[in-house]
C-alpha cells in the first residue's frame, strides 16, 4: 500500500500488448464504494495512464481533528484490458490493481511525478532538517507550558500524534529525536496558534509569538426611502429621526495580523507550507469567556512571502495576515 499525495497528479498505468487489446477500463473505489469507471481506447505496444488524484480527493473531507491524526481515504484502482473498443468484448489478461491511501498532500515540481506523502517510515509528518552527519533533525517551537503536538507515521504505517507536555525540551520517538525550543512569551502572552494542513497532509501547529492585531471591515448596501406621511386635515410631514437613506445587507469580516517572532532558518519551510495550505485554523478567545480559546477556520490573506536567511537578515521573522473564513455576523441559514 502506498500513501499518495492527492493535490498532485497520481497516474495509474497498465501495459498494452502488441495485439488483442483495443481499450482499457479503470475503476476507482474510494472507501469501499465504487465511484468512477473510466474507459480509454488504446494503441498496441504502449501503456495507458489514468490520473486518479482529483477523483479521489473529492471524497477526502478535511476537518479539524483534536487528535491531529492525518486524514486519508482508502483507494483501490483496477485497470483491465479489453479486446473491443470502449471497454467492450472480453477481458484480456489479468487486471492490474493498485491499493493506496490518499492524503491532502502534494509534491513539488522537482519531486517528479506520482509524489508520495513521505519517503521513509517511521517519521514525523512535518518538515525536517538534514544535518552535517546525514541524519535529520526535527525542531519545533512552542511557548512555555504549552503542549507540542507532532503528527507521525510509524514503521507499520499507523498514523498518530505525539503530544509532548509543556515543559520538556526534547523527546525521542522511534529513534527520532525532537528538539522543542521553549519560548518565554512575557510581553504578548502565549502568542497565537495557527493550525494548518501541511505538505504531508497532516495538521501542524505554528505559533506566532510576538505582536498581533485584529481589525474588522464591513460592507453594506443602501437605498433612499420616502419617509413622508400624510395626516388627515394637515400638511404632509416627516420625522427627522427616520433616516431617508437606509442601510441594509451589512456584512463584516475580521482580519488578524500576526508576527511570528524569531525562528531558525530551516523553519522557512513551515511558513511556505502554511502559505500553500488550503485548510487553516486559528485559536481565538471565545466571545463568551476570553480565557477559553476556540478553533476557528481562517484564510491566509498574505499572498507572497520573501524568505529570509540568517546571512541576509540575521533575525528571521515573518508577519502574515489572516482573514476569518466566514462572515462575522452569523448568516448561516
Amino acid at each position: 500500500m502506498a500513501d499518495i499525495a492527492l493535490r498532485s497528479p497520481q497516474f495509474k498505468h497498465k501495459e498494452i500488448p502488441a495485439s488483442g487489446v483495443l481499450s482499457s477500463v479503470c475503476t476507482v473505489t474510494v472507501d469501499g464504494t465504487l465511484r468512477y469507471t473510466l474507459t480509454k481506447n488504446v494503441e498496441a505496444s504502449t501503456s495507458v495512464n489514468f490520473d486518479i488524484s482529483e477523483l479521489a480527493r473529492d471524497y477526502l473531507e478535511i476537518q479539524y481533528k483534536g487528535n491531529f491524526h492525518a486524514q486519508y481515504v482508502d483507494i483501490v484502482t483496477t485497470i483491465t484490458n479489453y479486446a473491443g473498443l470502449n471497454g467492450q468484448g472480453t477481458a484480456v489478461g489479468t487486471a492490474t490493481t493498485y491499493t493506496d491511501r490518499g492524503f491532502e498532500a502534494y509534491g513539488t515540481f522537482t519531486e517528479n511525478s506520482n509524489p508520495v506523502v513521505y519517503p521513509t517510515r517511521p517519521r514525523f509528518l512535518i518538515a525536517d532538517e538534514l544535518n552535517s552527519s546525514g541524519s535529520f533533525n526535527i525542531t519545533v517551537l512552542a511557548p512555555q507550558g504549552k503542549a507540542a503536538i507532532l503528527p507521525n507515521v510509524d514503521l507499520s504505517g499507523n498514523l498518530s500524534a505525539l503530544i509532548v507536555s509543556g515543559t520538556p525540551t526534547s523527546v525521542v520517538w522511534n529513534g527520532i529525536t525532537v528538539t522543542i525550543k521553549r519560548i518565554d512569551c512575557t510581553k504578548y502572552g502565549d502568542g497565537k496558534k495557527v493550525i494548518f494542513i501541511n505538505k504531508y497532509g497532516a495538521q501542524q501547529e505554528l505559533w506566532f509569538f510576538l505582536k498581533n492585531t485584529t481589525a474588522i471591515g464591513r460592507t453594506n448596501e443602501g437605498f433612499k426611502s420616502n419617509t413622508i406621511t400624510y395626516p388627515t386635515n394637515n400638511h404632509a410631514t416627516y420625522s427627522n429621526r427616520n433616516a431617508p437613506n437606509k442601510v441594509f445587507n451589512t456584512q463584516a469580516k475580521r482580519t488578524h495580523s500576526l508576527s511570528s517572532g524569531y525562528y531558525p532558518e530551516f523553519a522557512n519551510e513551515f511558513f511556505e507550507q502554511l502559505l500553500l495550505s488550503e485548510y487553516v485554523w486559528m485559536e481565538i478567545p471565545s466571545r463568551g469567556d476570553s480565557r477559553v480559546n476556540i478553533v476557528t477556520p481562517v484564510k491566509v490573506k498574505t499572498s507572497s512571502v520573501n524568505f529570509k536567511t540568517s546571512v541576509n537578515d540575521r533575525l528571521i521573522e515573518y508577519t502574515m495576515e489572516f482573514e476569518e473564513a466566514y462572515d462575522y455576523i452569523n448568516n448561516i441559514r
